[in-house]
């Protein structure tokens, strides 16, 4: 699986879906500063990569949850990557609203969930594993057995990793942050010497040093 790690990593580099900015950080939604974003929405419209990555996750779900029934996305998303990954498996899919709807019959869940099916969630990336762990959150209390996550991309952050253990739910992705930094600098992408403070915001993202080269 390393080989496919270093492709899906040269392959979002390729097409600008990672950004780095270690000289002017962007904000998160949760106000953190990160020297790099990851938009896996362009891996869409790009169909070589596209097919790199449904057909990566597909594998990734064969090999590590051959035991799974249906796929459900997260919202937005994972709604696509869900669907083609669930094509190429002839698996059923649907997806989680990120809030119940307000009209028709209510639904939060989209889609043909059984009570007691072997579920697994596709996610487009993992940072602090929030959403990931509130759509298990709502899959089980629908009845889902959930299994565990498959997503394009994980930080690797602390907080994360310990989110989604003490849900008790796994994760395996297609690449990851340490990766696409290695991979960046090796293909002149970023620096060498930014790889250090990628990695030591990747460690600590609440430890702001790595900022203007003071790391």
């Amino acid at each position: 699986m390393e080989a496919l790690k270093t492709k899906i990593a040269e392959d979002l580099l390729k097409i600008k879906a990672v950004f780095f900015r270690p000289e002017q950080p962007f904000t998160w939604a949760s106000g953190i500063k990160s020297p790099v974003y990851c938009d896996n929405r362009l891996t869409l419209s790009d169909p070589e990569v596209r097919g790199d990555v449904e057909n990566g996750l597909a594998a990734l779900i064969k090999a590590e949850y051959p035991e799974a029934e249906v796929l459900m996305g997260t919202s937005t998303a994972g709604i696509a990557h869900a669907a083609i990954t669930g094509y190429i498996l002839g698996l059923p899919m649907g997806y989680v609203r990120s809030d119940a709807k307000d009209h028709g019959r209510l639904n939060q869940i989209e889609g043909k969930l059984e009570k007691g099916q072997k579920t697994v969630i596709v996610e487009d990336l993992i940072s602090t594993a929030g959403s990931a762990v509130k759509v298990a959150e709502i899959l089980r209390e629908a009845g889902a057995e959930v299994i565990g996550i498959v997503s394009i991309f994980t930080y690797g952050m602390k907080a994360g990793t310990e989110r989604l253990a003490a849900a008790g739910i796994r994760n395996v992705s297609l690449t990851d942050f340490d990766t696409v930094a290695e991979s960046a600098a090796r293909l002149g992408y970023v620096r060498e010497e930014d790889v250090e403070r990628l990695l030591a915001f990747r460690d600590n993202p609440s430890d702001e040093s790595w900022i203007g080269g003071k790391r």
